[in-house]
């Protein structure tokens, strides 16, 4: 089965999985991810691939990581994920990509993220629960973080936190390519 087969058909199995474990009706998790009841229907039924955006919404609807939504199998205590298994959920034909890296599930989703923005690129995320935090750690070129509508620059060494309840961009506004590493934190659903 090809990669993109397998993470449709986990995606389904663990979105009904969650969805059911909460108690959530569709109409529920539709509301609190803001994506169509339809949308969620085609997903639990293997039809559809969604966007990076709307696995995001889901996976904080129901309080769980991108990577525990996209997981084929439940793994040892220590789960090694090697550099050819990372998921690439976003990329652009310049160049510019996400890769999920690692993720777990305790005490809330956190998860681990491998940016790579070419210049003039940039990815913008709609508000995370209240209580998200991330922190970002720039590798190489300088990351333009805008925050609530507030830029900031970011060089390769230095690192940012920031809550993550806000719209928040990542931006390149730079010559080179701009290379980060990136922890998400969302606190449990209660």
């Amino acid at each position: 089965m090809a990669d993109l087969d397998l993470l449709t058909q986990s995606l389904a199995r663990n979105v009904k999985r969650w969805r059911t474990e909460r108690g959530f009706t569709l109409d529920t998790l539709a509301a609190r991810a803001g994506v169509s009841r339809g949308m969620l229907i085609q997903i639990e039924q293997a039809r559809t691939n969604p966007s990076l955006g709307t696995v995001v919404k889901i996976g904080d609807a129901l309080g769980v990581s991108i990577t525990t939504l996209l997981d084929y199998e439940q793994g040892p205590k220590v789960r090694i994920v090697p550099g050819e298994e990372a998921v690439r959920l976003w990329h652009t034909e310049a160049g510019s990509y996400s890769r999920l890296l690692a993720g777990t599930e305790s005490p809330g989703p956190l998860e681990l993220w491998d940016w790579r923005l070419m210049p003039g690129e940039s990815s913008s995320s709609d508000p995370h629960p209240v209580g998200t935090v991330e922190l970002v750690h720039v590798t190489a070129g300088e990351l333009t973080l805008t925050v609530d509508g507030v830029e900031y620059r970011v060089p390769a060494g230095a690192s940012a936190s920031f809550k993550a309840g806000a719209p928040h961009t990542y931006g390149n506004t730079g010559g080179e390519p701009m290379e980060m590493v990136l922890a998400v934190s969302v606190p449990p659903v209660h």
